[in-house]
């Protein structure tokens, strides 16, 4: 006879599909954690990650084009998050390592499946990409 009431936070809202907080809320922690892995540094982070821990030049090595700037800013915000991992060995000179936390494991597999689709569709993802640029040139003529 009594109602299930689920509170949330000022502002969250539920999806009706899911019955879970809604992800399109800034609010909702479900954002905020999406917007985390989302990022782009911070998957090729976590994958350099996946196999076994790692010092802080070897992730500069293996992730080409992220600036010594951006690694350290991904690194912190995903230790912030507790999704990796830092330990100092007291040794001179001074040696740190990274891995994943248990938490951060858990994004292992949806991150492979990830890189699994981008190495199957991203081809396809190329000829969209040439299509569109060769409209946009067709246009960029008619226009000049």
């Amino acid at each position: 006879m009594y109602k299930k009431v689920l509170y949330l936070p000022k502002g969250a809202y539920m999806n009706p599909s899911f019955s879970q907080p809604c992800p399109f809320d800034q609010a909702s922690g479900v954002r905020k954690a999406l917007d985390l892995i989302a990022d782009k540094w911070t998957v090729l982070v976590i994958v350099a990650l996946m196999n076994d821990k790692k010092r802080y030049s070897e992730l500069h090595r293996k992730i080409e084009g992220i600036s010594q700037k951006m690694l350290t800013q991904t690194l912190r915000r995903l230790e912030d998050n507790g999704l990796v991992q830092r330990k100092i060995y007291p040794v001179i000179p001074p040696m740190v390592e990274y891995s994943l936390t248990p938490l951060g494991e858990t994004l292992v597999e949806p991150l492979k499946a990830l890189c699994r689709w981008s190495f199957e569709h991203f081809h396809e993802v190329e000829d969209a990409r040439a299509v569109t640029a060769s409209k946009e040139n067709k246009v960029d003529r008619v226009v000049v």
